[in-house]
């Protein structure tokens, strides 16, 4: 990929989700499975049954949202002196000005023991942003919070931030 004016770092994560990608599959189809009973067989589901119009519009309600959460990405970029962490798909994104980093250290983490996962995540140490693996960069920043950026190159990411 070209560099892009001004870009220093940038790096595209997915989420691991092969269990999750299942258990969220489970609504979408169950609606598949309710609007071929009702819609193309004709058979009424329920005493009190949702119109056909009604199961058609749930059900590709649920298909989206399950695309949707499936295809979300964290994406850090390091550009113009900011840098911007977010998660793309849940319209949820952090800048930093680089000029507020007073320290970035690379860390080795479990994101279930020590975060409760991956995503957006908060503990008592600070919040933190993790999409894969067990590597990251915690950020020291000038008011006092603490901030975590999980990265397959924390090694790049810090050095990039350190400069």
């Amino acid at each position: 990929m070209a560099q892009k004016s001004g870009r220093r770092f940038y790096e595209k994560q997915h989420l691991p989700l092969r269990r999750v990608a299942i258990a969220l599959l489970v609504p979408p189809c169950i609606m598949v499975g309710l609007l071929i009973w009702q819609v193309v067989l004709g058979h009424p589901w329920g005493k009190q049954p949702m119109s056909n119009a009604r199961v058609i519009s749930w059900t590709l309600f649920l298909w989206v949202v399950y695309l949707r959460l499936i295809t979300v990405r964290l994406v850090t970029e390091v550009r113009d002196g900011t840098l911007v962490v977010a998660m793309r798909g849940l319209w949820r994104s952090r800048r930093i000005s680089l000029a507020d980093i007073q320290s970035a250290e690379t860390i080795t983490f479990d994101p279930e023991r020590d975060y409760g996962g991956y995503g957006i995540r908060s503990n008592r140490e600070g919040r933190a942003f993790i999409a894969s693996g067990h590597q990251g960069v915690r950020l020291k920043l000038a008011n006092g919070a603490t901030f975590v950026v999980g990265s397959q190159r924390a090694d790049e990411l810090a050095g990039v931030l350190c400069h």
